[in-house]
């Protein structure tokens, strides 16, 4: 690692950070039902909550325009109080987001001015804003969804918007991961492939993680090994929705079914990784990350099986979020570390 990197390397993993923040305060959020409270979305204005309580009336008579406060929170009791709770987590969502925004772009400027960034840095650093950028847009692409007719957001918006917060966390991982180690390793191919294909499966149920999240699948057939009625595959997997393929991506059975199913797929790759790792030469490092990848997959694992079993309690949900998190963190520092 140089040493003029030092400061560039503290930077990226501060962002990497805010990220994790980001996510688990998104996590809150959607499992809080809060999302769909801020009901328009200002660039400037928005950055502080309403500071008065004229201003908060205001803001709860905006919402009670809304479909979720029409359709479903209409028959709660829903106070002024109950309101100022879902604001708190989506207003601060939306906080983190813009101290994301300021966290790179005034260092960036810095480290460009200051000539600490390579080409090549540059370059992923550009990446880096536009993935920034387009993941705000996709917050408010998904949030709009919910405030039209249906009073809960799309399930594919929502899963698109927290898969592409897991991808922009990985490559700035990645970037910092190529200032701290700059110097090539020797390649072991097969090892590479295998946890390449490791990690697209790993996106892949994340994506389907979005899906359970979006339709509320997790609060259905909360058994394990089998579903609901004793049976592996539960008949409703196949009667949901018109075609098999809609089943397996719009209704909750056939997506829960992929979900379980996906997890023991991930957690097949991963230990098909550690032993034939076994066989090959590795450095201290390697061998560790691949250990920490299984040690991590088995415990995301068994939080998914609890989460399920319990009916999703919030605290479950959020851990089984953040060990999603940590996850990819090991298997990008594993792919890393066999790729460079």
């Amino acid at each position: 690692m140089k040493k003029e990197n030092n400061y560039v390397i503290i930077w990226l993993l501060s962002g990497c950070l805010l990220l994790f923040i980001m996510v688990v305060v998104g996590g809150i959020t959607r499992l809080t039902n809060s999302g769909l409270s801020m009901t328009d979305w200002h660039l400037v204005t928005d950055t502080f909550p309403p500071l008065s309580e004229a201003k908060w009336s205001q803001a709860f008579e905006e919402y009670k325009k809304f479909p979720e406060y029409k359709k479903i929170n209409i028959h709660n009791d829903f106070t002024l109080s109950d309101y100022k709770f879902i604001y708190f987590w989506e207003w601060f969502h939306r906080l983190i987001g813009r101290i994301i925004g300021l966290a790179f772009i005034i260092p960036f400027i810095y480290f460009l001015l200051k000539k600490r960034l390579s080409r090549e840095t540059i370059k992923k650093c550009v990446v880096l804003l536009f993935m920034g950028g387009f993941q705000g847009f996709l917050g408010w692409f998904m949030v709009r969804s919910g405030l039209i007719d249906n009073p809960d957001v799309s399930h594919f918006r929502l899963a698109l918007h927290l898969t592409f917060a897991f991808i922009t966390f990985a490559y700035t991982l990645w970037v910092a991961l190529d200032l701290i180690f700059p110097n090539k390793t020797q390649i072991i191919v097969p090892l590479r492939n295998l946890a390449r294909v490791a990690l697209v499966f790993l996106v892949i149920q994340i994506i389907y993680g979005g899906f359970v999240a979006g339709l509320n699948a997790g609060l259905i057939h909360n058994h394990w090994p089998l579903m609901s009625d004793g049976q592996l595959i539960h008949d409703s997997v196949f009667i949901e929705q018109k075609t098999l393929f809609l089943n397996l991506v719009e209704g909750k059975s056939g997506v829960q079914f992929v979900h379980r199913t996906m997890a023991y797929v991930v957690v097949g790759l991963i230990i098909a990784l550690y032993f034939i790792s076994r066989k090959y030469l590795l450095t201290i490092l390697q061998k560790s990350a691949i250990k920490v990848l299984v040690v991590f997959v088995f415990f995301q694992f068994a939080l998914g099986v609890f989460t399920l079993l319990y009916g999703v309690p919030l605290w479950l949900g959020l851990a089984h979020q953040i060990m999603a998190f940590f996850l990819l963190t090991a298997m990008t520092f594993s792919l890393h570390r066999l790729s460079k």
